[in-house]
């Protein structure tokens, strides 16, 4: 039997609406979906990131868990995209509203 979850905790810091927004779905037994990312990435990673990285794939991982795969727009950036694997992490994790990321890998 699926465990409701605790509507009585309030979390401490700011959330996008997205992250809530999600959260709210799973309520009702619906997510975002990965064809949902690749649509909105530009949204979702902010123009900074958006502008460095562009998605090149998403896999599902047997435990529900993604393997994102990023392209940089140039080599030069896959250094400074090295770097910003924890903001991109959370960035799609508050997307989906749960820790959805296993692994991210950056291609040249």
């Amino acid at each position: 039997m699926k465990q409701k979850p605790d509507l009585s905790k309030r979390i401490s810091r700011p959330q996008t609406i997205a992250a809530a927004f999600g959260g709210f779905l799973k309520l009702f037994g619906h997510s975002a979906s990965d064809a949902d990312l690749a649509a909105r990435w530009d949204e979702v990673m902010g123009s900074e990131i958006a502008n460095a990285a562009k998605l090149s794939g998403i896999r599902k991982t047997k435990n529900k868990k993604f393997i994102i795969s990023v392209r940089a727009a140039n080599p030069a950036f896959a250094l400074s995209l090295s770097y910003m694997i924890p903001e991109i992490t959370s960035r799609i994790n508050k997307y989906f509203g749960f820790d959805a990321v296993e692994k991210i890998m950056i291609r040249k």
